[in-house]
């Protein structure tokens, strides 16, 4: 489960600001986490619960911002919103697009104190 991966990034992200901003707890953790990112969520939420004891982010609360997924497509140029990768283009019907939006996972902001 690459989830358990990414929050041990995480942990690491929110160590290093830590020490950077001196801040000793974090609250709320807000991560924007794209459509196409393959990130599974519940286990996201599951495996911060556990990574994150003895952090600064112990028992903080985690909120997932869903962002929308986008897609160039080549049959018609446009940059088009995609519910599902596989969709075709909503515009011309082109199955050929390049994701180019929402694959992405960020640390939007930290509650700290």
């Amino acid at each position: 489960m690459h989830e358990m991966a990414l929050c041990e990034s995480l942990r690491s992200a929110i160590e290093d600001a830590a020490v950077r901003e001196r801040f000793s707890r974090v609250s709320r953790v807000r991560l924007s986490i794209g459509r196409f990112a393959g990130v599974e969520v519940e286990a996201l939420r599951f495996g911060f619960d556990i990574v994150m004891r003895g952090s600064p982010a112990e028992g903080a609360e985690l909120v997932v911002i869903e962002e929308a997924g986008t897609a160039w497509c080549f049959d018609c140029s446009a940059t088009v919103a995609m519910a599902h990768r596989l969709s075709p283009c909503p515009c011309c019907g082109g199955e050929r697009l390049v994701p180019n939006g929402g694959t992405e996972m960020k640390i939007k902001d930290l509650e700290v104190t």
